[in-house]
C-alpha cells in the first residue's frame, strides 16, 4: 500500500460535496476524514489530528469563519493550515483573513485546484508565511473566480453604495 501523503479534515454540511472532496483527496493519496459541520469538527479534530483542514463557510450549529476562529484560539490545533472551500462573499473572505484562515477555493471549483491547495497547505510553513505578510497561500484556484474578484472589486471601489430596502430612505 502506498503511504499517504497526509490525513485532510474535510468539513462541509453537503453530504455530496464531502463524497466529491474525499474521493478527489483520496486519488491523490490523501487520507481523509469528514465532518458534517463545525461542532463535529471541533469534536474530532483532536483524535484525527489532520494535516489540513477545509471548512465549507454556511454550516448548522457552528459555521466555517466561527469554527477555523476556535482552532485559532486552542493552542493544540493553531497550528493547522486551514481552508475555507466555499462559495464566498467579500466580507466572508476578509473575516477568514481575520481569524487566520490560510488558503480559500471557490465553490465550484476544479478538483485539480482542490489538491493543489491542499499540497500547498501541507507544506506551507505558518509562521514564515504570515511574517512574510501573505494574505492567503492560495486562492480562488489559479485566477480569482470571476464572480468573487468583481464583488470585491466592487465592494472597494468609489461606486459602491450600502444597500437599502425599497421601502426605506436614504439619510
Amino acid at each position: 500500500m502506498a503511504a499517504t501523503s497526509g490525513r485532510v479534515l474535510v468539513v462541509d454540511d453537503s453530504e455530496a460535496i464531502r463524497r466529491l472532496i474525499r474521493v478527489n483527496l483520496e486519488l491523490e493519496g490523501f487520507e481523509v476524514v469528514t465532518a458534517a459541520d463545525g461542532a463535529e469538527c471541533l469534536e474530532v479534530v483532536h483524535r484525527v489530528a489532520p494535516d489540513v483542514v477545509t471548512l465549507d463557510v454556511v454550516m448548522p450549529r457552528l459555521d466555517g469563519l466561527r469554527t477555523a476562529a476556535r482552532l485559532r484560539a486552542a493552542w493544540e490545533t493553531a497550528h493547522l493550515p486551514i481552508a475555507i472551500v466555499s462559495a464566498c462573499t467579500p466580507a466572508d473572505l476578509e473575516r477568514g483573513e481575520s481569524v487566520g484562515v490560510d488558503g480559500y477555493l471557490a465553490k465550484p471549483f476544479d478538483p485539480a485546484d482542490l489538491i493543489e491547495l491542499v499540497r500547498r497547505l501541507r507544506a506551507m510553513d505558518r509562521p514564515a508565511a504570515a511574517a512574510a505578510g501573505r494574505r492567503f497561500a492560495y486562492d480562488f484556484g489559479s485566477a480569482p473566480h470571476p464572480i468573487a474578484q468583481t464583488l470585491r472589486d466592487f465592494a472597494l471601489s468609489e461606486h459602491a453604495q450600502e444597500l437599502v430596502p425599497p421601502d426605506e430612505s436614504r439619510p
